[in-house]
């Protein structure tokens, strides 16, 4: 595991400082409880960026719709 070290401005230094008060053993696991959640929101954000590009396209292109019904009237029905 790779050692970091950082400033942080006072208001984030009493934050972290606070970490029982969140439930966290200590301050790493609050700051890595913390960087975990900003990756998970920031694929999450490219996730729906790509999925409003992939809607975008798929509405301007009349092909790609009608080869997504075919896909669909071959998908097997219960």
């Amino acid at each position: 595991m790779k050692e970091y070290t950082f400033k942080l401005d006072d208001s984030i230094s009493q934050f972290v400082e606070q970490f029982q008060d969140y439930g966290f053993q200590d301050s790493r696991a609050l700051v890595m409880a913390a960087l975990q959640r900003f990756q998970s929101a920031l694929e999450s954000a490219k996730l729906q960026e790509s999925a409003a590009l992939y809607a975008e396209i798929y509405e301007e292109e009349p092909e790609l719709q009608a080869l997504a019904e075919a896909g669909l009237e071959e998908w097997p029905k219960e």
